[in-house]
């Protein structure tokens, strides 16, 4: 029977969560750490082959204070998709959550092909400047400007 601990010690790895329930011949023991950081996420799994000493450990590991926390020991539940809404299997007929879809066609109905037009809130010509035609008058513009 797989066994959940939960409420795990920080300090507490693979080999002292094995040792932890050593009086019940267990086969396995893993804590489950964060991917990126490595360190414990508080809670880990622990497999024992005998249903009897399975029960056993629950009844006297459960709410039993180690390094000052009291751990939560049960069997474990198999784990359902996060998009169900619970995570156990006793959830209700949920519909997955999804991003709403936009709709391609209404966000371009109003274009048209039409070139957007543009404004130039900085523009000089509005101040009384002269309307530069070309790039050559630009050029010039330019050069007058530096002497």
């Amino acid at each position: 029977m797989k066994l959940y601990v939960g409420n795990l010690p920080w300090s507490v790895d693979d080999n002292a969560l094995k040792e932890l329930f050593a009086s019940y011949s267990v086969e396995e023991a893993t804590v489950i750490k964060d991917k990126y950081s490595g360190r414990s996420k508080g809670f880990g799994f622990v497999t024992i082959a005998d249903d009897a000493a399975a029960n056993k450990a629950i009844s006297e590991m459960h709410e039993k204070e180690i390094e000052g926390r009291a751990l939560t020991v049960s069997e474990a539940r198999p784990m359902v998709s996060r998009d169900s809404g619970s995570r156990y299997n006793d959830s209700h007929d949920s519909e997955p959550s999804e991003a709403p879809m936009a709709d391609p066609s209404a966000i371009n109905e109003d274009s048209n092909d039409a070139e957007p037009e543009v404004v130039d809130d900085n523009s000089d010509a509005e101040k009384g400047e002269e309307k530069i035609e070309s790039v050559d008058e630009a050029k010039e513009d330019a050069e007058s400007d530096a002497e």
